[in-house]
C-alpha cells in the first residue's frame, strides 16, 4: 500500500512514517502543500494521508486541486480542527474520510486499509487463492489454517498481485510499489524476491500460486 503523507510537523511526520513502514506500508513524506502536490500529480499512491493546516498551500486548497485536475486517489484528510462543518466541508470537497487530531495510531492505520479495500472493490480483507487465504488486515497468509511465513517484500508482492488479479504485473511497477525511492531497488531484486515467495507458497500448496508471462511480468489468477 503506497501512501503519502502530507503534514507539516516534522515530529508527527516522521513517527508517522515509521510506524505506517512498520505497519507495511510504502511511504513517501511531504511537509508543506506545494510539495505535497508535486508528490501527488507524479506518485502513483493508493492513499494519501492531508493535513488541513499546511504552508504555502493549505490542505483543503491541496484536495481542491487534485480532484479538480482529475485525481481519483483516496484522500484522508487529518487535523485538529474536528467541528461537524469543518469535517463536512472536507468531505464536501472530496476527502474520502476525516480524523481528528489527536487519534490513535490504530485507528488511522484500519482506515488507510479500508480506504484501500474501497479502492480495489474488496469488502473483506481476507482473499482466497485456491487453498490460499491472504488477510491484508493482519498481513497472514495461510494454507488451509496453516501459516505461512513471508518476509515483508514477500508479501507485498503478493498483495500487490492479488489486488491486480488477473492482470500482469511487471517487475518495474513492483519495484515502484515496494520501494519509497525506485532508486532503491532493482529488477534482479523483484526477481529473487519472487522466487523464493513463489517457493514457499508452492512448499504449503503444492500449486503454482504466482506465474511468470516471460518478458511481461507476474501473474495470480
Amino acid at each position: 500500500m503506497k501512501t503519502l503523507i502530507i503534514e507539516d510537523s516534522e515530529r508527527l511526520r516522521r513517527s508517522l512514517q515509521a510506524g505506517l513502514r512498520r505497519s507495511g506500508f510504502v511511504v513517501d513524506v511531504a511537509g508543506d502543500g506545494e510539495e505535497g502536490l508535486a508528490y501527488a500529480k507524479y506518485g502513483d499512491y493508493d492513499v494519501i494521508v492531508l493535513d488541513r493546516m499546511l504552508p504555502k498551500c493549505d490542505g483543503l486548497s491541496v484536495l481542491r486541486r487534485l480532484r479538480a485536475e482529475g485525481s481519483t486517489v483516496h484522500i484522508l484528510v487529518l487535523s485538529a480542527r474536528d467541528q461537524l462543518n469543518e469535517r463536512i466541508e472536507g468531505l464536501q470537497l472530496g476527502a474520502d474520510d476525516y480524523l481528528a487530531k489527536p487519534f490513535e495510531f490504530d485507528e488511522l492505520v484500519a482506515r488507510l486499509r479500508a480506504l484501500v479495500r474501497r479502492k480495489y472493490g474488496a469488502k473483506s480483507p481476507i482473499h482466497h487463492i485456491g487453498p490460499l487465504a491472504v488477510d491484508t488486515g493482519s498481513h497472514g497468509v495461510a494454507c488451509e489454517g496453516r501459516p505461512i511465513d513471508l518476509s515483508a517484500r514477500e508479501y507485498a508482492i503478493l498483495e500487490h498481485l492479488l489486488v491486480r488479479r488477473g492482470q500482469v504485473v511487471s517487475k518495474e511497477e513492483l519495484v515502484r510499489r515496494l520501494y519509497a525511492d525506485p532508486e532503491h531497488g532493482s529488477a534482479n531484486a523483484i526477481e529473487v524476491f519472487v522466487h523464493q515467495l513463489r517457493r514457499k507458497l508452492f512448499a504449503a500448496t503444492r500449486s503454482n500460486i504466482v506465474m511468470t508471462r516471460r518478458g511481461c511480468g507476474y501473474l495470480v489468477e
